[in-house]
């Protein structure tokens, strides 16, 4: 169980260290300027350091904090991890994340109700809340409870449907493989029936991965479907562009996830920044 948590959160890390490099740019400029990323360089828009991660990553180890704080009802000590964060004024913040965390009121789903009528235009379906919904699904062993968390995590800051539906599909994907089904069978079984069932096809997604939750969900699924290996899957996805750090860690967190630690390649992993910490969470996760 810890190789399968590892997994996923260095599997998550590595792929946002990856796409780091290339977001925002087209496909046909990450050609230009590198042919292709293959290897953990930082720079990008952010000007990282080689190893540095984004705020996909920093989330997603405060969404696992604030779980480990308080398991039974982690909404608020998720949340003091987000303000903690947010006051620290990171490199990047989403916009909608940014929105919310700027108005808090002191009940998160007030605020999130609030910044998508006033603030946001009603458009909050944006892919940050399932950036960081992993660490969900990787504690609770009752099903209905995973998801039910998973939900309320991704309603603190992303009021639409959409974003946390997402995030139910993906953590279903995620509780089954933790348990040892077979990734693309997993994906299978979960989404039939649900608004990503044409997924299956494996066809390339005929839209940007840009940030809306919907188009990252079928690029992610569209790399774990047709990719064979961990590696395949997150250099793929870094190379596409555009929001490709969120893409590439989300995927990442999946397949990292099903190869297990062991699976995932040593060069990249002891080059993360974080990688203590991540060893740390990941291992009191795996108590739970």
């Amino acid at each position: 169980m810890l190789n399968k948590i590892k997994g996923a959160l260095f599997g998550f890390a590595i792929g946002d260290a990856l796409g780091a490099t290339t977001e925002f740019l087209t496909k046909e400029e990450i050609k230009q300027k590198f042919g292709q990323v293959k290897e953990i360089v930082g720079g990008g828009w952010l000007n990282l350091a080689r190893g540095e991660t984004t705020d996909d990553t920093d989330m997603t180890l405060q969404v696992a904090r604030g779980i480990l704080k308080n398991p039974k009802d982690p909404v608020e000590p998720i949340g003091e991890e987000f303000l903690k964060w947010y006051a620290s004024r990171p490199k990047d913040v989403g916009i909608i994340i940014s929105t919310v965390l700027g108005s808090y009121n002191g009940n998160w789903f007030e605020t999130a109700q609030k910044a998508h009528y006033q603030y946001l235009d009603e458009k909050s379906a944006g892919n940050g809340s399932l950036m960081r919904c992993l660490p969900v699904a990787l504690v609770y062993k009752d099903i209905e409870e995973m998801e039910a968390i998973t939900r309320r995590q991704s309603k603190m800051t992303h009021y639409d449907f959409l974003a946390d539906e997402t995030c139910a599909i993906y953590n279903r994907i995620a509780y089954h493989v933790l348990r040892g089904k077979n990734l693309k069978e997993a994906i299978k079984d979960v989404l039939k029936g649900s608004m990503y069932e044409s997924a299956l096809k494996g066809e390339k997604p005929a839209f940007d991965p840009d940030g809306f939750v919907v188009h990252t969900m079928y690029w992610v699924l569209y790399w774990l479907l047709t990719c064979d290996s961990y590696l395949e899957v997150v250099v793929g996805a870094a190379n596409e562009g555009h929001d490709s750090d969120t893409v590439a860690a989300i995927a990442g967190g999946l397949a990292g996830l099903a190869c297990g630690f062991d699976g995932l390649p040593k060069e990249y992993v002891d080059v993360l920044a974080e990688k203590e910490e991540i060893e740390r969470i990941a291992i009191e996760l795996s108590k739970r």
